[in-house]
């Protein structure tokens, strides 16, 4: 597993870095947003983790480059505080998990295993569900013929909807295929729905 690490804080570096070698995991490191920015788009890496509070360019910029430029690496946001806003807005920008500092380690070992262990499931074949087609190979989405933009969350909650139908899918179920089960408040959710509905049903 080859994880970039992009944290200002040199200690809290060091500790992940230590941890993390320990098992095998294989290490860059971007001290500021930019330095970081460069290191995510010169290499391929199985997962990201991203300090939200960096010099230069803060992680939820770097975060939304990476997505406008279609790098659909997992990314694990760092942030000093447990607020519902500033999660949102990671999630928002393109963040697959979040952990709020002080964190322990073995936690972040097990959740970038478990985001880089979704990113690499197979692809199964085109899914339908009546004028809607999503290909989970390619993350294309067509509307009776219409291609349809969706972030990698949007996406993912498309293809649970998709693959359930016509059953219906509860809140539980949606949390742990895209946060891994982790609670991320029910605004959160009822966003993503709205902003889905809105993308499809234009």
């Amino acid at each position: 597993m080859d994880v970039l690490i992009i944290e200002d804080d040199i200690d809290v570096a060091t500790n992940v870095a230590e941890y993390l070698e320990q098992r095998g995991v294989r290490l860059d490191f971007g001290y500021d947003g930019p330095g970081g920015l460069e290191f995510a788009r010169s290499q391929s890496y199985s997962a990201i983790v991203l300090d939200l509070g960096l010099p230069g360019l803060d992680g939820l910029e770097v975060c939304r480059q990476l997505r406008r430029a279609a790098d659909a690496t997992p990314i694990l946001m760092l942030t000093a505080r447990d607020e519902v806003e500033e999660k949102v807005e990671g999630f928002q920008a393109g963040a697959d998990d979040y952990l709020v500092k002080p964190f322990a380690l073995p936690e972040l070992y097990h959740r970038l295993l478990a985001l880089v262990r979704r990113a690499e499931a197979p692809a199964g074949p085109v899914l339908k569900a009546g004028d809607l087609e999503l290909n989970p190979r390619t993350r294309e989405v067509y509307r009776a013929g219409r291609r349809i933009q969706l972030s990698r969350t949007e996406f993912r909650l498309l293809e649970i909807l998709a693959r359930s139908s016509p059953d219906l899918v509860n809140r539980r179920q949606i949390e742990a295929e895209i946060w891994g089960g982790e609670p991320v408040g029910r605004d959160l959710l009822r966003s993503y729905v709205y902003r889905l509905r809105k993308r499809i049903d234009k």
